[in-house]
């Protein structure tokens, strides 16, 4: 690490979606997800404004398998990691970049309610009511 530089992330969030999973030509598993991070505020007529910001998550080796194989849509998780942009040509020789989040560290931290193995009759938080997918 230079000197006066860091580049962290931790985010505690929910997954857009389930996880993909796919093996690189050497045989190393690489997982991708989206995970959805909410704030809300009252503006200043005094309405509650929301807003949801997604972030594009990696996972390599066996951190990814273990993703690819618990974590669910809707679950609820913390990672730690770093920001890395790439960039890449599209087929129409337009240049593209995306920002992610290379993790490093990974936390699954609940699981949205399913219903088909329960038989407790818990009412589902009022969290997973305010989850925008």
């Amino acid at each position: 690490m230079q000197k006066g530089s860091l580049n962290k992330v931790q985010l505690i969030g929910h997954l857009g979606a389930d996880p993909e999973s796919r093996f690189t030509t050497s045989g190393s598993a690489v997982t991708n997800f989206n995970l959805a991070t909410n704030e809300s505020w009252r503006s200043t007529e005094g309405e509650t404004k929301e807003k949801t910001e997604w972030h594009r998550v990696v996972l390599f080796g066996k951190m990814a398998e273990t993703a690819a194989e618990f974590m669910k849509k809707g679950q609820l998780v913390y990672i730690e990691g770093r920001l890395q942009t790439r960039s890449w040509e599209d087929k129409d020789k337009v240049k593209r970049y995306t920002t992610e989040i290379l993790c490093d560290n990974f936390t699954m931290l609940g699981r949205k309610s399913d219903d088909s193995g329960s038989s407790s009759s818990t009412k589902p938080s009022e969290q997973d009511d305010d989850l925008p997918f």
